[in-house]
């Protein structure tokens, strides 16, 4: 519906990026680009007169669910989903897609933390929890048609975007590519011929500040361009009691997207949008919340963690999971660079007076780091890791209409080249070794969707794709016992021991039936199916199981829905009830480990059922206030498991009762905006929402947990009658809520019971932000 308010060492393995020279001159570009803004636009006639908020957050947001050749109001279509528009994203001071974590029902957008910029999302209870790169994720991600096809590198900084869809459901049909959980559909700007120049610039209490800026408008009468900057110095927010650092976590961020379209007739365009951007950080924060272990007779067992902090002069350290402090000897680094072209070329045919379209798409991700993993002021257990992946792929698609029949077909291809390498230092375990592996990974699926017209009121959806996907892998176990072809990587060797390829297909059809009761009304329901391909494991550090592969998981689902609005569109609400079952479920088990601290199994673990709902609401009161209101509920539980989930050496009916990671059963919140009229000085906006989720578990065993969260986020606005600028002041977590990007257990010597690897999410800030527009 429409939007809500809402040490030495590891020096050796840094990347020579020539950062201080990029950063400057990305900082050059910016402020040419303003000073170009500013000078093109003496004598240009400002923005027109300041419009509230109340009537930017009430309008329907276009989206491209169905890949109809014309986008279409979100509220006609038959899918559950949340959309923003651009000016929406604005108002919401929306930086990245963590930013939206909490203000969707049944959707967990979270950045996993054990390797920055990781996306580990959930859609009603189907997500990962791994930084594993050979892991399929269950919520695809698309930036302008493209797939993103690793978890890693997709929690960036965002800015000048034409909108944000979140399609919750499986989406295996005209998306592809593993999408059994939902769809993120990201379209940035696109150059458009009248001129348009936008300057922006915000900090936070703790100096996390951004610059922005982008110049559009046409370069002659067939072409039009557009340019984008983007800066980000973020001076940290942590605090490491360890080393005395009050702003650990810090980074800074970069992008620069040049777009160009071409107009090569009537009938034809060309779209080409290019982005390179790269991120030096601090590694991972992350708190140890092991507490000590007594025997019978009171002897202390195994010390907490505090305790082991104590042994190194630290005596006030608060771990308890209420406290952002952590204790960290190594706060590490973590460089990332990426480089992305997407050509799209559109041409209108009479046949079906329809539109073929093109994407053809490349991407080069590349990152390496090092973090400390024990989280204690020792080392214990600290990993260097580097990513290298490249894709590139092609979407040849056909959409029209027939008398009373749309149609959507089209072929895809996706190939994919993945490097992962991953040095472990464990030095109680008088360890020092390297593994990880490489994969080629091939994808092609042939889908057609039809939407036929039975009468004025009813729409009968008939679609199906069929998909193939192959894999080859080399994997080097993160074990000593191994010894096959070596190959030195990080400064160690990677020693291969596994070789495999395999294939795997499915076919996955769905039928739906859209009523309209009226023109601002509708009822829908379908049934579909999902599918995931199977996989292999490039961090495999036990030898229990083998790297692979798995099967491949599939997905039933049936849905519910209803979309309307009410009182001439002064109320809109939405809903769907939804019933999934999952086969050969695909989950990727934490365990802990006295000798490698942390083990890690790919495998098909069970079979489950995942139902639930879900309502959306908006209000507009009046003209200048508006409520809104959105609730969530996920109910799952394991049909039949098929191993030792519970790590207790059988397979019982322990197994079969634990919850399914990452299902938090209630999501749910209600906010409210204001526009105040200041007569002809312009408009003051006051925004406040509250969020919830419910806690849920991390890991498949249970034992790791991620926190119920309470979020209060405000801001308050001032846009002047003339509508140039925009000044707000906003704040984030305001009640200081502490939450976590994932948290896997460590075995009992790493700090006693419930020792912990917890990435921490930031807490409380406050901040400005200007928006200069012409």
């Amino acid at each position: 519906m429409g939007s809500q308010t809402d040490g030495t060492a590891s020096k050796s393995f840094r990347l020579n990026t020539a950062n201080g020279k990029s950063k400057n001159l990305v900082l050059a570009s910016a402020c040419s680009l303003a000073a170009l803004s500013l000078a093109c636009g003496v004598g240009s006639v400002h923005a027109a007169a300041a419009e509230g908020s109340v009537s930017t957050l009430m309008e329907e947001v276009q989206v491209t669910a169905r890949k109809r050749a014309e986008a279409e109001m979100l509220q006609e279509v038959p899918v559950a989903a949340t959309a923003y528009s651009g000016d929406q994203l604005e108002a919401l001071q929306t930086r990245d897609l963590q930013s939206l974590a909490f203000k969707m029902p049944n959707v967990q957008l979270d950045d996993i933390g054990t390797v920055k910029n990781t996306a580990n999302f959930t859609v009603r209870g189907l997500g990962v929890n791994s930084s594993i790169p050979s892991i399929d994720p269950t919520v695809g991600v698309f930036v302008d048609g493209m797939y993103m096809g690793i978890n890693a590198g997709v929690v960036t900084d965002m800015f000048d975007l034409e909108g944000i869809e979140v399609l919750r459901g499986p989406q295996g049909l005209l998306f592809g590519r593993n999408v059994t959980g939902g769809a993120v559909v990201i379209k940035t700007a696109r150059p458009t011929e009248e001129f348009s120049s936008k300057f922006k610039v915000s900090t936070t209490d703790n100096l996390d500040s951004v610059v922005a800026a982008n110049v559009n408008g046409a370069i002659s009468d067939t072409v039009n361009g557009r340019v984008t900057v983007y800066y980000n110095d973020d001076q940290g927010w942590f605090e490491n009691v360890a080393t005395g650092n009050d702003n650990a976590g810090a980074s800074q961020s970069w992008f620069i997207r040049p777009s160009f379209s071409v107009d090569l007739g009537e009938s034809s365009e060309l779209l080409v949008r290019m982005e390179h951007g790269k991120m030096d950080s601090d590694g991972v924060v992350a708190q140890n919340r092991g507490q000590p272990i007594f025997g019978p007779d009171g002897s202390l067992v195994a010390p907490g963690a505090q305790q082991l902090a104590g042994l190194f002069g630290i005596t006030d350290w608060d771990n308890s999971g209420d406290s952002f402090e952590v204790a960290q000897d190594e706060e590490g680094f973590q460089d990332d660079e990426w480089t992305q072209v997407i050509a799209e070329y559109n041409h209108d045919v009479a046949f079906g007076n329809g539109t073929i379209t093109n994407i053809l798409a490349w991407r080069e991700y590349s990152a390496i780091g090092l973090g400390d993993i024990d989280s204690l002021p020792i080392t214990a257990f600290h990993a260097n890791t580097s990513v290298d992946q490249s894709q590139l792929s092609n979407e040849l698609r056909y959409a029209g209409r027939f008398g009373s029949t749309a149609i959507t077909t089209g072929l895809y291809w996706f190939s994919q080249d993945l490097e992962y390498f991953e040095n472990r230092l464990l030095p109680l375990s008088g360890l020092d070794i390297t593994g990880g592996g490489l994969q080629d990974h091939e994808a092609m699926g042939i889908f057609a969707q039809a939407d036929i017209d039975l009468n004025e009121d009813w729409i009968l959806t008939l679609g199906g794709r069929y998909s193939m996907e192959e894999k080859d892998a080399q994997v080097a176990t993160i074990n000593p016992v191994v010894a096959a072809t070596t190959m030195c990587q990080l400064g160690g060797c990677a020693v291969y021991d596994f070789n495999d390829s395999e294939d795997w297909n499915a076919f996955t059809p769905k039928v739906g039936l859209q009523w309209n009761l009226a023109d601002n009304a509708q009822l829908y329901s379908y049934w579909t199916k999902g599918f995931r391909s199977g996989g292999y494991n490039m961090r495999n550090t036990g030898l229990l199981y083998q790297p692979g592969p798995t099967d491949q998981e599939e997905q039933t689902s049936f849905e519910i829905g209803g979309k309307a609005d009410w009182f001439d569109g002064r109320v809109r609400t939405n809903f769907a009830l939804f019933h999934n079952t999952i086969d050969d479920m695909q989950r990727e088990e934490n365990l802990a480990d006295p000798v490698f601290s942390v083990v890690q199994y790919i495998r098909n673990t069970a079979d489950a059922t995942i139902q639930g709902a879900e309502f959306e609401a908006m209000a507009a009161a009046t003209d200048n206030l508006l409520f809104t209101m959105n609730v969530g509920y996920v109910d799952g539980e394991y049909d039949s498991v098929r191993g030792d989930i519970s790590g207790d050496g059988v397979v019982d009916a322990t197994d079969l009762g634990l919850d399914i990671p990452r299902l938090a059963p209630w999501t749910y919140g209600v906010g409210v905006v204001h526009d105040l009229q200041l007569g002809n000085l312009g408009v003051l906006t006051s925004r406040i929402n509250f969020n919830h989720r419910d806690a849920s578990p991390y890991t498949d065993n249970n034992l790791g947990m991620l926190s119920e969260a309470d979020m209060l986020d405000l801001s308050f606005g001032f846009v002047p009658d003339s509508g140039s600028y925009r000044v707000s002041m906003f704040g984030k977590n305001i009640l200081d809520e502490v939450t976590e990007g994932n948290n896997t257990q460590l075995p009992a010597s790493l700090g006693g019971a419930g020792a912990s690897f917890t990435p921490l999410n930031k807490g409380r800030v406050i901040g400005v932000e200007l928006t200069y527009e012409l």
